[in-house]
């Protein structure tokens, strides 16, 4: 069986390194499985990209001005909501006529128009989209927040500028992808539970099929390894508690930065003695223009894309904190559990799917700064270092193993392909 993954990016952001481990899990688990990128950014020969063209990166530019426009030129959430309003036909190129199965999973900015997914869903092919967050069932956002115009027609949306009108850009967008799925079957797949519900309520996806299934990494990488020695090779001191918090851009107000550094703050004023004993590390773009906001020391990383290094990083620090105000079914703190290091988190979206409250981690209440500082105090308890780390790493394999993963997707493919 040939599968071809469908996704934005080869392995910059969440979803695409969700794409690119489930491409190498299916590879290790007997299927012929390529990744077809716009942006290509290593010699993998699994990895295919579109044939070079100016008109690439024009199309993304497009699409952030046609919003821009709508915004009345203010960059108000230019990159919260994506149009789908231009992108590239891959029905033409090898990769897609060779397939068997069209695996789509995140293509946006640019990439693939509503009109390229319409002719993948003409081309008569099957198909399965793994939904990495709410897009593929909402007008035009990522992440919907407090609105339910979703689940019966988008308009008025609180991302666009003085909330849009009746017939904005969601509003749009809606209907279009409304036109876009008329009479096709299409295998939904949430990465989370919790996305899984959202979608079902959606009224673009009433006569569409929706499961789920996690996400999946290598365990070859992801493991646990010696602290001290962690931390010597990520030039990390070896006398301190350490925390981690990583996002692709650091400052991005949906990762809760803030209510990080509150967190900090009342661990500083409630117990001095751990505050004065501990730092943080913080990796992702941006990572600098945080560093004064915290009572402890921070050790600031600029976006790191390579996981081995990444994996150094969990290995080096003693908790993982991820105050996300939204978020599917996380990477990071799937990376975190198979390293054995516990998680701290709020209890939104997928996460309380991942961390099982005083267990392997601790869930805070959402947006409340003292509950998430209370967990951080929790998971730095030295006396329960051992066993938190141990059910850590007992989740990590017992959910999101390769082998669990990849048969999941495997049945789904053999069933709406025909072909073992």
């Amino acid at each position: 069986m040939r599968v071809l993954i469908v996704n934005t990016s080869e392995n910059i952001g969440g979803a695409a390194i969700a794409a690119n481990r489930l491409m190498e899990a299916l590879k290790n688990n007997g299927v012929k499985a390529k990744m077809l990128v716009r942006d290509k950014r290593t010699e993998q020969i699994t990895v295919a990209t579109l044939p070079p063209s100016p008109m690439l990166k024009a199309k993304f530019v497009w699409e952030r001005v046609c919003i821009w426009k709508a915004n009345r030129f203010k960059r108000h959430n230019l990159f919260q909501v994506d149009l789908a309003n231009t992108g590239t036909d891959i029905t033409t190129l090898p990769e897609f006529k060779e397939a068997d199965v069209i695996h789509l999973h995140w293509v946006n900015q640019g990439f693939l128009s509503l009109k390229d997914i319409r002719r993948i869903i003409d081309s008569g092919k099957p198909i399965v989209w793994t939904m990495h967050d709410q897009w593929p069932f909402t007008g035009i956002c990522h992440y919907s927040g407090e609105c339910t115009k979703y689940k019966a027609e988008c308009h008025h949306c609180p991302l666009l500028l003085h909330g849009g009108s009746g017939n904005d850009l969601s509003a749009k967008a809606f209907r279009r992808k409304q036109q876009m799925l008329r009479g096709a079957h299409i295998v939904f797949v949430a990465c989370s539970h919790w996305l899984e519900g959202l979608a079902r309520e959606s009224a673009l996806l009433t006569r569409q099929e929706i499961t789920s299934i996690p996400n999946t990494l290598n365990t070859n990488i992801f493991r646990p390894e010696e602290q001290t020695r962690a931390r010597l090779k990520c030039n990390l001191p070896i006398d301190r508690n350490l925390l981690l918090f990583g996002s692709l851009k650091a400052t991005d107000p949906r990762k809760g930065i803030k209510y990080l550094v509150e967190a900090c703050r009342k661990l500083q004023e409630k117990d001095a003695g751990l505050a004065a004993h501990t730092g943080i590390v913080v990796v992702g773009n941006r990572a600098e223009d945080i560093r004064g906001l915290f009572p402890f020391p921070v050790y600031a990383i600029d976006y790191v894309s390579s996981e081995k290094q990444m994996a150094q990083l969990y290995n080096a620090v003693d908790a993982y904190v991820t105050p996300s105000l939204e978020d599917n079914l996380p990477n990071t703190i799937m990376e975190a559990l198979f390293c054995g290091v516990p998680c701290v988190g709020f209890r939104v979206g997928g996460i309380p799917e991942m961390i099982d409250h005083l267990r392997n981690g601790y869930l805070a209440e959402a947006r409340n700064a003292d509950d998430l500082a209370e967990g951080i105090r929790f998971c730095l308890d030295p006396e329960r270092r051992e066993a938190l780390s141990g059910h850590a790493v007992h989740t990590a394999l017992s959910r999101y193993g390769e082998t669990h993963v990849a048969s999941k997707y495997i049945a789904i493919y053999q069933r709406i392909s025909g072909k073992r």
